[in-house]
């Protein structure tokens, strides 16, 4: 069974960086799974916020454009690099995996695997 581990995260101060690591273990194929990092602030609901198909290919949202990549071999750990850190982005994220053929969608219910999530917080 596919397993998420995560790592990192912490405290930071406004317009610092973190970075946030996703492991994969399990019967596991990047080339077969999508990957995406979602997020929960305090109050109902969560958001995507950047993911990757299983070609390769990355979105994000809009409000962290510039500032939120992904990196990692690929193939058993996804990292998410965060920079110029805002309060707005002080929240629990999730790493989530899904197969489907790697189709990277931004409907979080359709992801099977996710990870504990990491506390992330940003202090003005």
């Amino acid at each position: 069974q596919v397993r998420l581990v995560q790592s990192g995260g912490g405290l930071v101060q406004t317009g610092e960086s973190l970075r946030v690591g996703c492991t994969v273990s399990g019967p596991w194929s990047f080339s077969g799974y999508a990957v995406a990092w979602f997020r929960r602030a305090p109050g109902p609901g969560g958001e995507f916020v950047v993911g990757i198909s299983g070609s390769g290919t990355s979105t994000e949202i809009d409000s962290v454009k510039g500032r939120f990549t992904l990196s990692g071999d690929m193939r058993k750990t996804v990292y998410l690099d965060m920079a110029s850190l805002k309060p707005e982005d002080t929240a629990v994220y999730y790493c989530a995996a899904r197969s489907t053929s790697g189709y990277l969608t931004r409907d979080s219910s359709a992801y099977t695997y996710w990870g504990q999530g990491t506390q992330v917080t940003v202090s003005s």
